[in-house]
């Protein structure tokens, strides 16, 4: 990751100007292999680091989310109902 950001430094400190484009172009496609290594390092020691959920835990929180969207869904669908059902009844008190 250190060496990502010198790249990058340098890249912002060498400046636009004073080179050939093709040149520089040829010299940042060099670079791509060694910038997705180092990337590809640190996704892994990265991953290396996640701490996985085990299988109960897992399943737990599932249920936990099934159950709390059937109630704001049973609880949205009440109230949508509900003030449906006023807005209506006023509507047809000013017929």
């Amino acid at each position: 990751m250190d060496e990502a950001l010198k790249v990058k430094e340098q890249g912002i400190r060498g400046g636009g100007g004073g080179g050939n484009a093709a040149t520089s172009a040829l010299a940042k496609a060099g670079e791509y292999p060694k910038r997705w290594k180092q990337f590809l390092h640190d996704v892994r020691s990265e991953m290396a680091k996640v701490v996985w959920p085990s299988r109960p835990e897992v399943v737990s929180t599932t249920v936990v989310v099934i159950i709390t969207v059937a109630f704001f869904g049973l609880f949205f669908l009440g109230t949508d109902s509900l003030f449906g059902a006023m807005f209506n009844w006023v509507l047809n008190q000013f017929k």
